[in-house]
């Protein structure tokens, strides 16, 4: 009987972490509707707030605004990395901090000296176990953020471009294509990229105020939305990778508990032959007496 009751043990151990897992995989795919959502309202405007800016840069206002500067040679980078706060959701922070590390690597290459700020436990975590000083580090963050965290975070490192103290800002972030496809990615906020020239393209549209009002008024929005953007749909594939991670456990935890069921089911029955047999040989020694 020990070996089906040992079976029997693992048995009620694995449907205990299938209750967890299932029950995981179902708030994620709660939590993604509603991340999804965030990500599809903020798509739109993001993208027309750039296509704004990008009609309006040109070579001879890029020497105006400050951020709009174009430094001749990047001397000194910030790279803020986007994590989250939990695991079990796979490779997705692993993919996140491999990508951080990859083009940190590439700017020292390119002998550029680099600050990290990182957003989410997951990342602080690994860079603080290897003795990585670190600029910021920010755990507020969570499952739904908002335009006021992602200006808090941004702003300190727009006004350090505009002081020169940094040359250039990226963002390394999860990019939500689907629930199966999240990959990392490396966004450049500053410097914005100034076209040098667009023959042909002749703006269909009269300013009022003029352009260089605009945009001293509209690039503080635009580089809050670009980092809120970058915020939203890692929080988005955060909860894809975590509902396809607890959806693998949970199938395959079913597919241990068939094999497992097969196992008590012939252990029990070996056992229980073998009784009836020591019943019968009893009865028989007892009969023969």
């Amino acid at each position: 009987m020990a070996k089906a009751r040992e079976i029997g043990r693992r048995m009620q151990s694995v449907q205990s972490t299938r209750k967890i897992t299932r029950t995981m995989e179902m708030v994620a795919t709660s939590k993604l509707r509603k991340a999804q959502q965030r990500v599809v309202h903020a798509r739109p405007y993001a993208e027309r707030l750039a296509a704004v800016v990008e009609n309006l840069i040109t070579p001879e206002l890029a020497e105006l605004d400050p951020l709009l500067r174009q430094p001749e040679r990047i001397r000194r980078a910030a790279v803020v990395l986007v994590t989250s706060n939990r695991g079990l959701c796979g490779a997705f922070n692993v993919n996140l901090i491999r990508k951080a590390r990859e083009l940190i690597d590439y700017l020292k290459a390119s002998d550029v000296s680099t600050e990290l700020h990182v957003v989410g436990k997951k990342g602080i975590a690994y860079f603080g176990f290897r003795g990585v000083e670190l600029g910021t580090a920010r755990i507020d963050i969570g499952d739904d953020p908002t335009p006021e965290q992602a200006h808090d975070l941004i702003t300190p490192l727009a006004e350090a471009f505009v002081r020169e103290t940094i040359d250039a800002i990226y963002i390394v972030h999860a990019e939500f294509r689907s629930v199966m496809s999240t990959p990392p990615t490396v966004r450049r906020l500053l410097p914005v990229e100034v076209p040098e020239d667009r023959p042909g393209r002749e703006p269909n549209y009269i300013l009022d105020p003029s352009a260089d009002v605009i945009l001293e008024r509209i690039l503080p929005l635009y580089i809050d939305n670009v980092t809120y953007r970058a915020l939203v749909e890692n929080a988005a594939a955060e909860q894809g990778s975590r509902r396809t991670a607890m959806k693998a456990a949970t199938d395959n935890a079913d597919d241990l508990l068939t094999n497992l069921r097969r196992q008590y089911n012939r252990a029990r029955q070996a056992e229980i032959t073998s009784q009836i047999a020591e019943i019968i040989g009893g009865a028989e020694a007892l009969a023969g007496k």
